[in-house]
């Protein structure tokens, strides 16, 4: 009898999921067509899906009809108990293509600490992170967004981190997926330490999402945002354009959106954009449009220099 990972593999064949491009790459704009796209992340409209007026399989339609957007990255606790639901995420598959939408990537959370210091408690964090490699994988994904979470000494923090990144990285390659760190606190958000652990991870397949916003470290203090995206964009396979307020201008206020999208630039990234709306002066519709519009400004900018 077929093991439920054969008949995933198989599923996999069957919607020309595999084989997709070598591990490690990030999907690629097609000629003539924008340098970047806009993407949505689905923590955008989280107080929309956390509250019912929103389920998690209409979302790719509702980021084509009511933002104009064509790439999405989900958020694996909006769907927590379906990741081996071949059938849920068939339909979360059909439904996407239907409306032209491209499924990017999966946020992970609350799979457990990488960087834990007890082996077991570690191995189990790193299981329990694959079966997200094989549903980003038959959504059409290239990627999985892990945290690269533990605690004890800096140093053995990044190394067992790094270790368990390599395992993914690993399985990942069988499927055609990367696995990605984002700064999401802690050590992860001072982008030298996130930077020296990605190397240290050792595989084409791990490499970094550099977020706007997130630079809170352990201490209470802020890692500057825009050397942590700098030393992060080497890495990147994915980009998230973290927004919370905005000016009467439509700037964000409390990251310079043409200073970090000079750095994306002058990182040489080519792909995907993130929409990341957190703020919470304005509705989630107004902040993920609002965000949308600076970015297509600033794309403008870049396009015309």
């Amino acid at each position: 009898m077929p093991s439920r990972r054969d008949l995933l593999r198989g599923a996999l064949l069957c919607a020309g999921a595999l084989p997709l491009a070598a591990c490690g790459s990030t999907p690629q704009p097609p000629a003539g067509a924008p340098r970047y796209r806009i993407s949505l992340a689905q923590w955008s409209l989280h107080r929309a899906l956390q509250g019912g007026r929103l389920d998690n399989l209409d979302f790719p339609r509702v980021a084509r009809e009511d933002y104009g957007i064509a790439g999405v990255e989900y958020v694996n606790s909006f769907f927590r108990d379906r990741a081996e639901d071949l059938t849920y995420l068939g339909e979360l598959r059909t439904r996407a293509e239907g409306s032209g939408v491209r499924s990017l990537l999966i946020m992970v959370d609350g799979e457990g600490a990488l960087g834990a210091q007890d082996d077991a408690e570690r191995a189990a964090a790193i299981a329990n992170h694959h079966r997200w490699i094989r549903a980003s994988a038959f959504l059409g994904g290239h990627s999985i967004r892990v945290n690269a979470a533990g605690k004890g000494d800096r140093d053995e923090h990044s190394r067992r981190a790094a270790d368990s990144l390599h395992q993914l990285c690993v399985t990942g390659e069988e499927y055609g997926i990367s696995v990605i760190v984002e700064n999401h606190g802690g050590p992860s958000s001072d982008g030298a330490w996130l930077a020296e652990t990605i190397r240290r991870a050792d595989h084409p397949g791990c490499g970094t999402l550099p977020d706007f916003g997130n630079f809170g470290l352990e201490d209470g203090t802020q890692y500057d945002r825009y050397r942590g995206v700098a030393e992060l964009m080497p890495y990147a396979k994915a980009v998230s354009a973290k927004s919370h307020d905005f000016d009467a201008a439509g700037n964000e206020v409390h990251t310079d959106y043409r200073r970090m999208l000079d750095l994306v630039v002058a990182s040489g990234y080519d792909g995907w954009i993130g929409v990341e709306y957190e703020g919470k002066s304005l509705s989630e519709p107004d902040g993920i449009r609002a965000t949308k519009a600076l970015l297509e400004r600033e794309f403008a900018r870049i396009e015309g220099a």
